[in-house]
């Protein structure tokens, strides 16, 4: 099977105990914690900034996928890298030099992406594979949690595998939007590695059992486990 990597949503998440959130989902078997950024100016929502990346940096060992949805993004790059993430992506709509923003990334010691909204051309690929350690296809349009999956985003997977293959590089290809356990090793055929899931996780622990998390993402393996 795959090398295939869950990162829950922190944005579903009770933020009232979000570091036992965090623990809770990384003991049942989560990879990453995805960390959704946004301004209420790039996507009409705001949610959380720096100070709460930092405060989670020591709840636990796990990567944190930092995902920018804001205008604009260097800024507020070295902020997040300093508050402990691993990996910062950013939206090409977002930026006026795509290229120098991967570079600041980079130069602040972590992992780069590019995120491309439903609408959003691959051509930015041309120019840029080369840089990046990771691709993330939102599979809704970004702003907000519990959306239904776009069938469109599965289309844009295969053309972005196809382009990661063909590099030869070690990119990630993540997948954000409705992922869920029905539909998820159909994504994976699809040819992502790397699969966000908010509500559906987190809407699955309804009490405090430190345990609470691990059967949705069993199944979610299980389904990884057919492709």
């Amino acid at each position: 099977m795959a090398n295939y990597r869950i990162a829950p949503s922190i944005l579903s998440a009770n933020f009232a105990k979000l570091g036992d959130e965090i623990t809770a989902v990384i003991a049942s078997g989560a990879d990453f914690i995805h960390f959704d950024v946004m301004d209420n100016h790039y996507v009409p929502n705001l949610t959380i900034g720096p100070l709460v990346c930092e405060a989670i940096r020591p709840v636990t060992d796990a990567i944190i996928d930092v995902h920018l949805m804001v205008e604009p993004v260097d800024r507020i790059v070295p902020d997040f890298a300093k508050a402990g993430a691993n990996i910062i992506s950013f939206h090409p709509e977002a930026t006026r030099h795509i290229d120098r923003t991967i570079g600041l990334i980079k130069e602040q010691g972590c992992k780069a992406g590019l995120v491309f909204n439903p609408a959003t051309p691959l051509d930015y690929l041309d120019h840029v594979l080369d840089k990046l350690d990771l691709v993330l296809i939102m599979s809704v349009n970004p702003g907000f949690g519990g959306q239904q999956f776009i069938p469109e985003a599965l289309r844009k997977l295969a053309a972005v595998r196809k382009r990661i293959d063909d590099s030869g590089r070690d990119i990630l290809l993540e997948i954000d939007g409705g992922v869920k356990v029905d539909n998820i090793a159909k994504i994976a055929r699809a040819g992502a590695d790397t699969f966000v899931a908010g509500s559906a996780i987190y809407g699955a622990g309804k009490d405090s059992d430190p345990h609470r998390y691990d059967s949705v993402l069993a199944a979610f393996r299980a389904e990884l486990a057919k492709v």
